[in-house]
């Protein structure tokens, strides 16, 4: 299989590059004129509370949206230009679950690597790769109805890995998990990014996802309002921590917001 990771046209790109993205529903706008960047090999957190905008960005990176507004690139690939060359160096997780619940695990997995042009034979020996060591290796024939929560969110991340993406984005992946099955999950995408070297968007709203050797970006109401290392935008808000500074940072956004709605 060709190593999509040394196909880029750019080495330097970035793996997610967004530059001034806005979308609009009627006239609610929903993002306006977002800008950043994940860098390759990272876990980048996009932080921002339900409604913040991250799903909205989340289907104009994988296309469900057409890009109206600004630019999106993944590694060096213009999504607008040149889209297959983009996607297929893409990897999502959804937040709502995706998985055909009357196919078994492989049957899932086969059916996913085959949209991507993969053989049967290829993906099984791919599908054993990722799920190494995993209490999955042995229910690959087990219906994904009857897997747990937390499972379940494992092999759609397998699922998500089977064409071997350079870009993972996961939108909310633990919502409606117990705590340890959260913690296995940031765990394992934390260990993909440190050995598969894959780059990492991970959206969430609970702070206690986020670790201080990540990046963030602070997306509310559609706006970024920081970006860069944890340690970064603590010192730039002037807080003790990361929990502190979105609270600064989202409370001064609605306060500013107040004060233009009301001249």
């Amino acid at each position: 299989m060709q190593d999509l990771s040394t196909a880029s046209p750019g080495m330097t790109a970035p793996a997610l590059d967004i530059e001034a993205v806005g979308h609009a529903y009627g006239a609610r706008r929903a993002l306006d004129d977002v800008s950043f960047r994940v860098p390759r090999g990272s876990f980048t957190v996009l932080l921002g509370p339900n409604g913040a905008g991250k799903s909205t960005l989340f289907s104009l990176i994988t296309r469900l949206f057409a890009t109206r507004e600004g630019r999106i690139a993944i590694l060096g690939h213009d999504l607008a230009r040149t889209p297959g060359e983009a996607l297929r160096r893409l990897g999502v997780v959804f937040q709502a679950r995706t998985l055909d619940l009357d196919l078994s695990i492989r049957q899932n997995l086969v059916y996913h690597a085959a949209l991507h042009g993969i053989p049967a034979r290829v993906a099984k020996a791919r599908m054993g790769e990722i799920l190494a060591g995993s209490d999955l290796v042995d229910r690959l024939g087990d219906k994904v109805r009857n897997l747990s929560g937390g499972q379940s969110r494992r092999v759609e991340i397998a699922r998500a890995l089977i064409h071997r993406p350079r870009l993972i984005l996961l939108d909310e992946p633990t919502v409606g998990l117990d705590i340890r099955s959260r913690a296995e999950i940031v765990a394992e995408v934390r260990r993909l990014v440190r050995e598969e070297h894959v780059s990492v968007l991970w959206a969430t709203h609970l702070i206690d996802e986020v670790d201080a050797s990540d990046r963030v970006v602070v997306l509310h109401r559609g706006t970024v309002l920081a970006e860069g290392t944890v340690a970064d935008v603590v010192e730039d808000t002037g807080t003790s921590g990361i929990r502190d500074a979105f609270a600064k940072l989202t409370e001064t956004r609605l306060h500013a917001v107040g004060l233009e709605l009301a001249s």
